[in-house]
């Protein structure tokens, strides 16, 4: 499974700015979204205040630069879980998007402003257009298999994140018990797998 970004002491030579994405994904992980700041990003890559702004205009641009690395990850993650996944390849998928969100809930809610809110940088677009597209394609193996019923690839996408999306942000919020946030939504998967399953 893909989700280590971090491995990293310091910056010393070579390319600053993955450098300084990866200190701002580990500040993330650490402490949450509004304790990523230029400076205390700079400070762990081992670089002065200023260093990061010849890179990054500002704050902004240094979390979209993490977002567009989370989603990278967060796909290879979701892929990696449809590797050879008996049944529905779509209810694997679906499930590793919550398992990411359970795992890295603080880089959940950094997509969730930078990716799935109304205001999505322009750089991110592509990133998400290939999540979907995936998405699209699993939808459409998995009705050819018979696993799905025949319908529109894109209502039974949107239905499908509309699901693992809530779940997600309930686990996040603390709606649902940690211990048993898993269970919860593998039964809940289970249950709109019902309802599309051929």
């Amino acid at each position: 499974m893909k989700g280590k970004l971090t491995e990293r002491v310091g910056y010393h030579h070579g390319d600053l700015p993955a450098a300084l994405t990866t200190a701002a994904i580990e500040l993330l992980d650490e402490r949450g979204m509004e304790h990523v700041t230029v400076r205390e990003v700079a400070r762990r890559a081992g670089v002065s205040p200023g260093a990061p702004f010849r890179h990054f205009a500002d704050r902004q641009a240094l979390l979209n630069a993490a977002a567009d690395r989370i989603l990278v990850d967060f796909e290879q993650w979701q892929l990696g879980m449809v590797a050879d996944v008996e049944g529905s390849v779509m209810r694997a998928f679906g499930l590793g998007f919550v398992r990411y969100a359970i795992r890295y809930p603080r880089r959940f809610e950094l997509m969730k402003t930078r990716v799935f809110g109304d205001s999505r940088p322009a750089e991110l677009h592509q990133r998400l257009s290939d999540i979907e597209r995936s998405l699209a394609d699993i939808i459409v193996a998995d009705q050819k298999a018979g696993v799905l019923r025949t319908g529109d690839p894109e209502i039974v996408a949107l239905a499908g994140q509309a699901i693992v999306y809530g779940l997600s942000q309930m686990i996040v919020d603390g709606y649902l018990p940690p211990d048993r946030a898993e269970q919860l939504a593998e039964q809940v998967l289970d249950t709109f797998g019902l309802g599309i399953a051929n």
